[in-house]
């Protein structure tokens, strides 16, 4: 494979153990709603979510008055794995306390830190699209089992980019990275996400780790030690 000038990764099934986001991230966000939100809802950030829920409430027929009906409703959707803003935003603030107080460090598999030092070596420009929060992405990287690794990654995207099963927001990716699609390799556990991105110009692998289907995708990786490039 020729090599990347930028290399797009996604995170949970890709850099990191589905295992570790659903079991410690959206766990403890959970636990954690209803106490961060009755402490900070006052906060113009924390605010600003609040009312964007309660509008999606709204339109989804929901009830959104009280506090408590959004807390539940914020819950209920952790547990669906919706990927709707605010919910990813306050779930990054909630997070941002686990790790400051050391309640968790993030899952990277061991094959993904040594590539990244790899890659940077060739020079290669490494960056993160992912359905959680940007801020939740940088997080998750600098507080991980082998340390701080956000001195490798040079972009985050998230969903305020575009959806990631939809072809416009990965034109809108190598856009902002003032690169060409046909030069950027995007790594997703997800086969619609790659579809996506390859309908955009973008060269694509299937991460295919524990807990993940393989799906005969053209070409599959289980590692990222898998790769090689081509000067």
């Amino acid at each position: 494979m020729k090599k990347p000038a930028y290399l797009l990764m996604d995170i949970e099934g890709t850099t990191t153990s589905i295992n570790f986001v659903h079991e410690t991230l959206f766990t403890y966000a959970k636990k954690n709603m209803q106490a961060f939100l009755e402490r900070n809802q006052h906060d113009e950030k924390v605010k600003a979510c609040l009312d964007e829920t309660r509008t999606i409430m709204q339109d989804e027929g929901e009830p959104a008055d009280s506090l408590n009906q959004v807390i539940e409703r914020l819950c209920q959707w952790i547990e669906a794995d919706r990927k709707i803003g605010p919910l990813k935003t306050l779930q990054g603030y909630i997070w941002r306390e686990g790790y400051e107080t050391r309640q968790y460090t993030s899952h990277i598999y061991e094959d993904v830190f040594t590539a990244l030092q790899n890659w940077q070596n060739m020079g290669i420009k490494l960056g993160i699209y992912s359905s959680g929060s940007v801020g939740a992405q940088k997080l998750l990287f600098s507080h991980t089992e082998h340390g701080d690794l956000s001195p490798y990654l040079c972009a985050y995207f998230d969903t305020q980019v575009g959806h990631k099963r939809e072809t416009k927001s990965y034109t809108e990716i190598s856009q902002r990275l003032a690169t060409n699609p046909n030069h950027i390799l995007f790594l997703s556990d997800v086969v619609e996400e790659l579809d996506a991105a390859r309908a955009a110009g973008m060269n694509t692998a299937h991460v295919v780790r524990p807990g993940t289907t393989d799906s005969g995708y053209e070409k599959t990786i289980s590692s990222f030690a898998e790769l090689s490039f081509d000067a």
